[in-house]
């Protein structure tokens, strides 16, 4: 689903990472931990096709993201990705049901209603049963990060980047946003790529990696 070669990224004249090279299967759930600095979610936001690399390979579903244009990554973007964002990044116009809806509806989807039963379900999944008429301005931010989670799942992606989803959360909640992760892996054979600081959350994962400067190695 992903493979990742000799990625390279720097920031003017400031380098953030060199040599990365990973790669995630379908039906795994890989575990990304590092010091803080050390670039994991700007590697994250480099898979999406969110921020491009200076140098290397990267392949996406069998697509070469660094291949595409602007508009074609975005379409692979929204028809593969569910991205959990460290700082949320809902809309704060919309409702939280409307929020969790907002992929179906990039995708065309005809359930793609803040009413739709998949989006009952996974707003239920995450612990937010009868929260989706609310604004995000009326959510804690635990809430919040559950709102992203909900959303990054509810269109099924083949691929799940998720940068730090439980840092908000308290140890309850936090496995069960672990499980909702766990079972798109393992129920629909999604695969996952986690950064964590937590060491409950690594343990969920089949491998835990480690990024550093001068790349990834086995944890």
């Amino acid at each position: 689903m992903l493979c990742v070669r000799l990625l390279r990224k720097s920031f003017g004249d400031t380098p953030v990472f060199h040599d990365v090279s990973l790669d995630v299967a379908r039906g795994e759930f890989v575990a990304l931990i590092g010091e803080s600095g050390v670039g994991k979610s700007t590697l994250l936001n480099c898979i999406a096709g969110l921020e491009l690399p200076d140098g290397g390979t990267l392949a996406l579903a069998g697509h070469d993201l660094l291949a595409l244009d602007e508009g074609g990554r975005a379409r692979l973007r929204r028809g593969t990705l569910g991205f959990v964002f460290q700082a949320f990044h809902v809309l704060p116009h919309l409702s939280v049901a409307e929020n969790v809806a907002l992929p179906l509806l990039l995708l065309g989807r005809p359930d793609a209603r803040p009413d739709a039963p998949r989006v009952t379900e996974v707003l239920d999944a995450v612990g937010l049963r009868g929260l989706g008429a609310r604004l995000p301005a009326q959510l804690s931010g635990g809430q919040l990060q559950r709102v992203a989670i909900a959303r990054a799942v509810v269109h099924a992606p083949a691929l799940i980047l998720a940068d730090e989803p439980t840092g908000n959360l308290d140890p309850d909640t936090a496995a069960r946003v672990l499980a909702v992760l766990d079972a798109q892996v393992r129920g629909n054979g999604a695969a996952c790529l986690l950064v964590t600081h937590s060491e409950a959350a690594a343990r969920r994962a089949d491998r835990v990696l480690r990024l550093t400067a001068a790349g990834v190695v086995p944890a």
